[in-house]
């Protein structure tokens, strides 16, 4: 028997099993021709259309820009000297289906934090914090007291959350299936109990609802954080685009935690790679695709793509999966024109190596803290602020952030040096409404830092290690960085806005979500519908959407049709 591994929701060694069938020997699938698939991009979701493909027999070649495949789901080591492995772009998982992790039998480790949160605040001269549990105890509920003066925010909070889950665990095994309608989908939820959320989240801005439940500008802002990171929005937007956002934060693998992929992002991709290439897919990196022609004649579409010399190849398939964003894949189409407006990041991403936690105002203890997700000048009404100022022109200040320390849950992804150094800890803080042209990156990071500090009792940058040029250990990302380097137009993490998880075209009903109205060309990346997020979801999506046509296709031939 073969196995898929995943560690358990209490963080513990990865000893939890789900024994698999043995793989079937790599036949053709009939019909296949000498390659049947070429994907475009070698991104996490590109990685798991691949292996669903190889594993199904198809002739697979997956084409990287890069001299890595991964996307931004990678570790680096990034400061001269220091052997630590940290999570370069992205950092957490949510969104990972158990079922895509079995199938694809993939060893790796997701393991819980014990703090959901914790907030530092300087109320009447005095500084304090919000402590929120990953499952909620005395502690929460005498920091929620401590907090507000009484107990109406804490047991809101419960009834919230409660409502969120059974959304959650009604709308999450859709994901991998094909289109609902939003009837269909509302149907599920209301059937679990989740008829109050599904209003909350589909049918008003989150931020009307939010405001409703809580009286605390703190805690509302706690909650508000999940619609806005990574989304240009605001509580109130009438789009709900922020809504689709706070749904996606909320709905993964139906309790919406976010776990720390153990030995960093970057082994999340090592296992999908291995998986890929075990079943028969050929990935080839260093490999610039320049154009996809859909049309080539007799059912098949070329990829024509340049190699590190400068030598130009052309591969041809039956079908063409774009891991690349929407926008990336028209101008490969040579469609310019048919391009509307082009997505728009927002954030701010900064790593850094510490030789130690600082200490908090507040006197909280730092391992608490940053062990999981600690909320910088993320009130409600400092959130909207900041909305308003980045819109205005102006780099928002305060600059909303979030830090979190991957070494409080994780060391392994230090050498054996630093582990000697009990006291070293990575420190990753991620800014929203950081639009390009407010300030230059030194600003952003300057402001980033300042805001953090106003919560420390030393500031942070004291406390940064030194590398071996004797340079602090901080690297900083910006949506510029993030087009430059991972081809994310305007640095959109989401490739663009997030789509609700639902057919919006009588259509579309019973789709994958991964079309482009070109019968053989998918999306297989964060930019199809259900996308966004470290997931991998888009790319079983586009996986079936392929094994479906082919399998019809084989159907029609027996036939004689």
């Amino acid at each position: 028997m073969r196995r898929g591994m995943i560690g358990d929701r209490e963080g513990r060694t990865p000893d939890v099993t789900v024994a698999l069938p043995e793989r079937a020997e790599r036949t053709p699938h009939p019909g296949a021709s000498r390659h049947d698939v070429v994907v475009v991009g070698g991104g996490h979701n590109a990685l798991v259309a691949a292996a669903y493909l190889a594993r199904a027999g198809l002739h697979v070649t997956l084409l990287e820009r890069r001299d890595e495949v991964g996307g931004a789901a990678v570790s680096a080591k990034p400061f001269a000297g220091l052997d630590a492995r940290l999570s370069r772009y992205s950092y957490l998982v949510s969104l990972l289906p158990y079922t895509i992790v079995r199938n694809l039998e993939l060893v790796i480790e997701l393991r819980s934090r014990p703090v959901s949160s914790y907030t530092p605040l300087r109320r009447d001269g005095r500084d304090t914090g919000l402590l929120v549990e990953r499952r909620l105890g005395a502690a929460t509920e005498d920091s929620f007291r401590e907090l507000t003066g009484g107990d109406a925010d804490f047991r809101a909070w419960q009834k919230f959350y409660e409502q969120l889950g059974r959304l959650a665990r009604a709308l999450a095994p859709t994901l991998l299936n094909p289109l609902l309608g939003r009837g269909q989908l509302e149907a599920l939820a209301r059937e679990e109990g989740a008829g109050q959320a599904w209003e909350w989240v589909f049918e008003q801005p989150i931020g009307a609802a939010v405001e409703r439940f809580f009286g605390d500008d703190a805690v509302r802002g706690v909650v508000l954080t999940d619609a806005l990171i990574g989304t240009d929005s605001w509580a109130g937007d009438p789009s709900l685009k922020q809504n689709r956002c706070f749904l996606y934060h909320v709905m993964g693998n139906g309790d919406g935690e976010w776990r720390v992929p153990i030995g960093g992002m970057g082994s999340v991709t090592e296992a999908l790679h291995r998986s890929a290439v075990d079943a028969g897919a050929r990935i080839l990196t260093d490999a610039e695709v320049l154009h996809i022609d859909p049309d080539a004649g007799g059912g098949r579409a070329e990829v024509t793509y340049r190699d590190t010399e400068g030598r130009e190849h052309t591969v041809a398939a039956g079908y063409v999966l774009a891991g690349v964003a929407p926008a990336v894949l028209t101008r490969l189409l040579g469609r310019g024109g048919a391009q509307g407006p082009q997505p728009q990041g927002t954030q701010l991403k900064i790593n850094m190596l510490l030789d130690r936690l600082p200490p908090l105002l507040s006197g909280a203890d730092p391992r608490v803290a940053f062990a999981g997700t600690f909320h910088i000048d993320e009130g409600a009404a400092q959130l909207q602020q900041a909305y308003q100022s980045s819109h205005g022109g102006t780099l928002p200040e305060p600059l909303p952030s979030e830090v979190y320390c991957h070494t409080l849950t994780d060391r392994s992804i230090l050498g054996k040096d630093l582990l000697k150094r009990p006291d070293v800890h990575t420190l990753t803080l991620f800014s929203l409404h950081t639009l390009p042209g407010t300030a230059t990156k030194d600003e952003m990071v300057r402001r980033a830092l300042a805001g953090l500090d106003a919560y420390l009792a030393e500031p942070v940058a004291d406390c940064l290690a030194l590398d071996a040029d004797g340079a602090p250990a901080l690297e900083a990302k910006t949506t510029e960085d993030l087009q430059a380097e991972l081809a994310m137009p305007g640095g959109h993490i989401f490739h663009r806005d997030l789509s609700w998880p639902y057919a919006e075209r009588g259509d579309q009903v019973g789709k994958w979500g991964v079309e482009t109205g070109i019968d053989n060309v998918l999306i297989c990346g964060a930019g199809a519908r259900r996308g966004g997020g470290v997931s991998g979801i888009p790319g079983h999506n586009a996986a079936r959407a392929v094994l479906d046509r082919v399998a019809d296709a084989g159907r029609r031939r027996s036939s004689g049709i």
